[in-house]
């Protein structure tokens, strides 16, 4: 049977849109199901869940494992799925502040070194903001310290910006080293692990100049973050 997931806050509380409360297991038992009558609609109604490819643009606070009833009602949208009748089976353990925060630098480090690749070597500022957000997640300095590199990286993300509109580069250099630059400070910066990674991702993937690349950008994305919720690092 097909794994399935979903992303709520740690009160089982929707945390990327909607309003609902999903009942979530006690003492091992999976939590209650839940349905919803009449059509369903992505986006509006109906119980929204992650594939394994989807969830790294939906990451939040807590990830669990999700069960379809066998009788659901399902629509497959690009990304995401939507489910007349479901349930939570259990928590994803290996996401914690750790393994966000790491996800997050790895990403942003991608990002980085695609500016390298192509002639553009990254402000020192951006590098520094990768090695603070995982001393940061091993827990080697403190939070003000990752903070004032996280500001560093911004101010460096501005700056590749005005350089690249001056080198008439507007279109695609400027994107490209902004959505880079932005991927360092987004995974020093934040506050939580969970903002950190799902925002470095997007920029990471956002510095993937075409469609195509951005795709290929997610699909690494993807590979690695369940690198670490399958528990290899820990």
């Amino acid at each position: 049977m097909e794994t399935l997931y979903k992303v709520l806050s740690e009160d089982g509380r929707a945390c990327n849109g909607g309003t609902g409360v999903w009942p979530v297991p006690v003492n091992g038992a999976p939590g209650e199901w839940l349905s919803v009558e009449g059509p369903l609609r992505p986006c509006s109604h109906g119980l929204h869940l992650c594939r394994r490819q989807d969830l790294v643009a939906w990451l939040g606070p807590v990830i669990w494992r999700a069960e379809v009833a066998p009788d659901a009602v399902r629509e497959d949208c690009d990304d995401k799925v939507v489910v007349s009748r479901a349930r939570i089976i259990a928590r994803i353990t290996t996401w914690t502040a750790r393994s966000g925060r790491l996800f997050a630098a790895d990403c942003a480090e991608r990002a980085l070194l695609g500016e390298r690749a192509a002639g553009r070597e990254p402000d020192a500022r951006s590098w520094a903001a990768l090695q603070a957000a995982r001393d940061f997640a091993e827990g080697r300095i403190s939070a003000a310290a990752r903070e004032a590199a996280g500001e560093a990286a911004w101010e460096a993300a501005g700056e590749a910006a005005w350089a690249a509109a001056r080198a008439a580069a507007w279109e695609t250099a400027w994107a490209v080293a902004m959505e880079a630059a932005r991927a360092a400070a987004w995974a020093a910066a934040w506050e939580t692990a969970w903002e950190a990674a799902r925002e470095a991702a997007g920029a990471a993937a956002g510095a993937a100049a075409g469609a195509a690349a951005g795709a290929a950008e997610r699909g690494w994305q993807t590979e690695r973050l369940w690198w670490y919720l399958d528990g290899e690092t820990v």
